[in-house]
C-alpha cells in the first residue's frame, strides 16, 4: 500500500502519573493550588473522586483543576472505590494509613487481581493498621485501613524497584516519627521525589537511597504538568515505523527516570531529535521529534525497565518491525499490570506471524523472572487485535498494524479510556479516518 509523506505535530495530555501525585499533594497542602495541563482520564478521576469524598474541595475546568485544602483529610463512609487504577490504590493507602481515618479500599476485578502486599508488609512495619484479602499468601484488594494513633519511621530494603511502592512508604513517612530510609534496588520513576521538593517536604536522595523526615507541607500555587511521555511514546514509534514519516510531539515530559524508552530507541538506531528543552522545572520537558528508521534488534536489561516499564509493550512491537532479534529482560512485574503484558503481547504479535519466545531465569535477587526474545522481521499477516482489557497492549498493537497502512480492528476499546481518551482521534487526524 502507497503512503504519502506526513509531516505533522502532535499535542498529547497531561503525564498520568504526575497528575494523580498532583491531586494528592495539594490535598495534604493547607491552601489552594491550581494544577494546569492536568490528564482527564478514568485513573486520574477515580483519584480526584477519592479526594473529594475525603473532605478535600477541587474544582475541574477542562485541563485545569484547583484544589482547595485544609491539609487534613476527613471520611464519614465507609468504601472508596478506586476502580482500575492501581497508582490511585497504592498512593492513597500509603496517605489514609496515617490519617486517621477508617476506610475500606475497593476495587474493580482487574485490579483485584493485582498484589497489595508489597504496600502492605512495609506500612504494617510503620505499625499502621492495614491489610488485604489473602489468597496463597499475597494479599489483594479490597484493603481494609483503620485509625492508628501514629506511625514509625523504618529503615525499608525494598525487594523490587517500584515507583507506586516507595511513594506510599514515602506519603506514610511524611506523618511518621523519624527519618525513614529507603533502599532501592535500581532507580525507578522519581515524580513523587520531584514533587514533595517544590511542596516544602523534607526528602534527600543519595544514590538509590531515599531519607523522608516528617513534614508540613506547603502549597507552590501552581503546578504545571508536562505532556504524558508514555502517551507520546506511541506517536514516536508511529514515525519510525511509518515510512515517509516525520512526527514532533510538544512539551513532553523527560525525567530521566521516565524516559528510558529513548535511550532504548537510540540503540535500535531510531531517528530522534530534543528540541526546545526545559530543564528549569522540576519535570525537565521538551519536543521530541521523530522519524521514519531502519531499526535493528536490541537487548533491555533488567536494571533498565523501571525506566521504561509502561512503553514495554510499544518495545515488544518496535523489536518486531526490527532487522534482527530481540532479548529484554527482567518482565516479572508485567505478569501482574491490568493484564499479563507478557502474555497479551505474545498472543497478539503471534497473530501477527511474529516468532515471540518467552524464557524463564533467576535474576540477581535469586527471583524467578522472565525475559523473551523477539524475531524481527515485520508483521507476515494480520489479525484482530486482543486488547485483554489492557490499554497499552491495544494502543501498542494499533501503532504496529496502522504504521503499515492498514485498518485497526480490535475487539474492545473501550480500556484506551483509562490513560489515553482521544487516542483513536489523534491516530485517525495523522492517518485519516480509513484506520479505524
Amino acid at each position: 500500500m502507497r503512503q504519502g509523506r506526513i509531516e505533522k505535530t502532535v499535542e498529547v495530555g497531561g503525564d498520568k502519573s504526575i497528575s494523580h501525585r498532583a491531586l494528592m499533594f495539594s490535598a495534604l497542602a493547607k491552601g489552594s493550588t491550581k494544577i494546569k495541563n492536568f490528564l482527564t482520564a478514568s485513573d486520574t478521576l477515580v483519584t480526584l473522586g477519592a479526594l473529594r469524598r475525603l473532605g478535600v474541595r477541587i474544582e475541574k475546568r477542562k485541563e485545569e483543576v484547583i484544589v482547595s485544602s485544609t491539609g487534613r483529610l476527613v471520611f464519614g463512609g465507609r468504601y472508596l472505590n478506586m476502580g482500575e487504577s492501581g497508582t490511585s490504590m497504592r498512593l492513597l493507602a500509603g496517605i489514609l494509613a496515617a490519617a486517621k481515618v477508617e476506610v475500606i479500599l475497593k476495587a474493580a476485578p482487574s485490579l483485584q487481581r493485582r498484589p497489595m502486599s508489597r504496600i502492605t508488609i512495609p506500612l504494617r512495619q510503620m505499625q499502621a493498621n492495614i491489610f488485604g484479602r489473602r489468597r496463597n499468601g499475597v494479599e489483594y484488594p479490597p484493603l481494609v485501613i483503620r485509625a492508628v494513633k501514629s506511625l514509625r519511621a523504618i529503615d525499608y530494603r525494598m525487594p523490587q524497584a517500584s515507583a507506586q511502592v516507595k511513594s506510599a512508604i514515602i506519603f506514610a513517612a511524611l506523618k511518621a516519627k523519624g527519618r525513614t530510609y529507603i533502599h532501592q534496588p535500581f532507580i525507578s520513576r522519581d515524580h513523587t521525589e520531584r514533587m514533595l521538593k517544590v511542596f516544602g517536604g523534607r526528602i534527600r536522595k543519595k544514590g538509590k537511597l531515599i531519607e523522608v523526615e516528617p513534614s508540613l507541607l506547603k502549597t507552590p500555587q501552581e503546578i504545571f504538568i508536562p505532556a504524558d511521555f508514555s502517551s507520546a511514546a506511541y506517536f514516536l514509534a508511529l514515525a519510525l515505523l511509518r515510512p515517509k514519516t516525520c512526527l514532533r510531539v510538544k512539551r513532553v515530559g523527560v525525567n530521566p527516570t521516565r524516559s528510558g524508552l529513548l535511550r532504548v530507541l537510540k540503540r535500535m538506531g531510531a531517528k530522534l531529535r530534543i528540541k526546545n528543552r526545559n530543564s528549569r522545572y522540576f519535570e525537565p520537558y521538551a519536543d521530541i521529534e521523530a522519524e521514519s528508521s531502519s531499526l535493528k534488534g536490541v537487548v533491555v536489561k533488567e536494571e533498565e525497565i523501571p525506566l521504561l516499564i509502561d512503553e514495554l509493550p510499544l518495545v515488544f512491537v518496535l523489536a518486531a518491525f526490527a532487522s534482527s532479534s530481540s532479548r529484554i529482560y527482567g518482565l516479572r512485574e508485567l505478569r501482574v499490570k491490568e493484564t499479563d503484558r507478557i502474555h497479551s503481547l505474545e498472543c497478539n504479535l503471534k497473530n501477527m506471524g511474529v516468532e515471540f519466545k518467552v524464557f524463564s531465569y533467576r535474576n540477581r535477587r535469586g527471583e524467578e523472572d522472565f525475559y523473551v526474545e523477539i524475531k524481527g522481521g515485520g508483521f507476515k499477516k494480520f489479525a484482530q487485535i486482543r486488547s485483554f482489557s489492557d490499554h497499552r497492549t491495544a494502543m501498542s498493537m494499533a501503532i504496529g498494524v496502522g504504521a503499515q497502512g492498514r485498518k485497526v480492528e480490535i475487539d474492545d476499546w473501550h480500556c484506551v479510556g483509562k490513560s489515553f481518551p482521544d487516542f483513536r482521534e489523534k491516530i485517525k487526524e495523522i492517518l485519516g479516518p480509513h484506520i479505524f
